[in-house]
């Protein structure tokens, strides 16, 4: 999740100072006694902004709880899904059918169960944050080699969405969290004779029934525990370099292959690229550096608000000049600060930034937040005026990488103004992927791609330069045949999404025997996995929230001008085009 730096010459202060911040608001709100419930995620609005609604929700706090949750759902033949406390998914995998289901949130089940020093492991209940895991397995000296660099997720949520760091080091294990999960425990419905809910132990024993529930999306049953395969605790080496993106297409593959922990920032219309250089290195070099990423801290409400109205009045008067103006100073910018990186937890005294790998892996600073009534949050608080978007994020396979950077280097050529706006949210972010046993995880070496950037609080009104980012997001997704990050993305991204793994029919074999009552599943994961239903519609303005392909030209806005057209370089591409 990389999110808006600034809008304009930012604040040093503002945007580098160490602030208490109000907690996020928690995403199921009730009536009395926990009843007549309404889900949100963080940023208030799911990829159809429709409002979830559930007759009650229930908070276990132990697997007996989970069970008797469970089993009383199962009994009244009643829809469940599972919440998080954050619940930081774009995607509607929080929702429950209808008004009547159950939700089952995971915020209290938050224990470390256990830490094994000889066997180098930990086990955790699936409501444990990452920053949680991190810190406990880093007490005894052991480490979590692979995680995002966001540590504002669960660990029941990072393998519901296939979450997943930055490597082709695939002899030190995988790039996704689930990957290093060697048990699991989930609690799934059960008929009569057994209590209406049981618990699956999940081990490598029985391989094909925990890849199938690596990355499950919640429709298998509750996860109720992991086991986690940790390592000895080691250091990393980090340097960022910006420069210019005339040899991106040569360099990007050559930059996976040299460092354990690479990923890249570009900002195609202004024709750069940082390269963070981040390798494993020896627990005898000195250095205790950390990283606290400046995106993730909390920010002054107000300067938020301003900066989010000024973005809005822009694209409001389609000034894309002064967008281009003001976004150039942000790359620098945020160079300047180190993305939030120190050499002694404090200070910058130069590069390279060698700390422990527990220090350096993840951050979320304005989750680590006293109550200040607002005065500031998380970037993204939707309780008050910040930042609103959309994010379109896939992973291609490597032998089309240069093939999609020279396609997107094409479109900005035909208008260079285009994707100045990406500048905003930190440009692309581009990681590297490893396959993954799991049946809906990565099938292959490759990259992600992921784009944050504008999205109007009404449904009805376009994006400038909207068509561009469609493109992008059909080439991406249905030239090169990406597959979309679980969490992310909006609604097209999942068009015959299954048709791309080739294990979906074993998945859905699995998923059939854990909950055949269909209990945990939804209409929304039903039409994700090609089971039935519609993932788009055939309304007017669809396609400006990706909520379909546009056909014809209402699915745009003609009354704004703009107009259903053919891509300008992929031909397929149907995008909404400003005439």
């Amino acid at each position: 999740m990389m999110l808006l730096a600034a809008i304009g010459v930012l604040s040093l202060h503002l945007l580098f100072s160490v602030s208490y911040s109000s907690p996020p608001e928690n995403p199921v709100s009730c009536g009395f006694r926990g009843r007549n419930c309404t889900v949100l995620n963080s940023y208030g609005a799911f990829s159809d902004r429709a409002i979830c609604r559930a007759s009650v929700v229930a908070y276990p706090t132990t697997e007996d709880d989970l069970l008797q949750v469970v089993a009383a759902g199962t009994r009244a033949r009643q829809k469940m899904r599972v919440v998080t406390r954050f619940s930081h998914s774009t995607t509607k995998l929080a929702c429950v059918d209808g008004e009547d289901g159950r939700l089952i949130s995971t915020e209290l089940l938050n224990n470390t169960l256990s830490v094994d020093r000889d066997a180098m492991t930990i086990t955790v209940q699936s409501g444990v944050s990452l920053r949680q895991l991190i810190g406990d397995a880093a007490k005894v000296g052991l480490a979590l080699r692979m995680a995002p660099h966001w540590w504002g997720l669960t660990v029941g949520g990072m393998m519901s969405t296939g979450a997943h760091g930055s490597s082709w080091d695939g002899q030190s294990g995988g790039t996704a969290f689930h990957d290093y999960v060697i048990e699991m425990r989930m609690v799934t419905s059960a008929p009569p004779d057994q209590g209406y809910s049981m618990i699956r132990t999940l081990n490598r024993s029985n391989f094909s029934e925990l890849d199938a529930a690596r990355v499950s999306l919640g429709v298998f049953g509750v996860i109720s525990q992991v086991t986690v395969q940790l390592e000895l605790m080691f250091k990393r080496s980090i340097t960022y370099m910006n420069i210019k993106d005339s040899d991106l297409v040569e360099m990007v593959e050559k930059h996976g292959d040299r460092y354990e922990f690479p990923d890249i920032m570009w900002y195609p219309s202004q024709g750069e690229v940082v390269y963070r250089m981040d390798e494993r290195v020896s627990m005898n070099i000195s250095g205790s550096g950390s990283y606290d990423s400046v995106l993730f801290e909390a920010k002054d409400s107000k300067y938020l608000a301003f900066q989010r109205s000024k973005e809005e009045e822009l694209e409001l008067e389609r000034n894309s000049e002064e967008i281009c103006t003001l976004a150039r100073d942000v790359p620098a910018l945020l160079y300047t600060l180190l993305y939030g990186l120190s050499n002694d937890g404090v200070k910058y005294s130069g590069y390279p930034v060698i700390g422990n790998h527990s220090d350096l892996m993840s951050s979320g600073g304005c989750l680590d937040s006293k109550e200040d009534g607002l005065a500031t949050a998380c970037p993204w608080d939707s309780r008050i005026h910040g930042q609103f978007f959309h994010q379109t994020t896939f992973t291609i396979p490597i032998e089309s990488v240069k093939e999609f950077i020279s396609d997107i280097k094409t479109l900005v050529k035909i208008e260079p103004k285009a994707l100045c706006g990406l500048n905003f949210y930190n440009g692309v972010l581009i990681r590297y992927v490893q396959p993954s046993f799991a049946y809906l995880g990565i099938e292959f070496e490759g990259m992600e791609f992921e784009f944050t950037y504008y999205r109007s609080r009404d449904p009805l009104m376009p994006r400038m330069y909207e068509d561009f980012f469609e493109e992008i997001e059909q080439i991406g997704l249905f030239k090169y045949g990406g597959l979309p990050h679980w969490g992310k993305n909006r609604n097209v991204a999942f068009i015959n999404a299954t048709e791309k793994y080739k294990d979906a029919a074993l998945f859905l074999k699995m998923k059939q025997m854990f909950d055949p009552l269909h209990l945990f599943s939804s209409k929304w994961t039903d039409a994700v996995l090609g089971l039935g239903g519609d993932l788009t519609v055939d309304t007017e303005g669809c396609a400006l929230e990706g909520l379909c392909i546009c056909s014809k030209d209402v699915h745009c806005s003609p009354i704004r001008g703009y107009f259903c057209r053919p891509g300008k370089i992929y031909k397929a591409a149907r995008v909404c085009t400003h005439l």
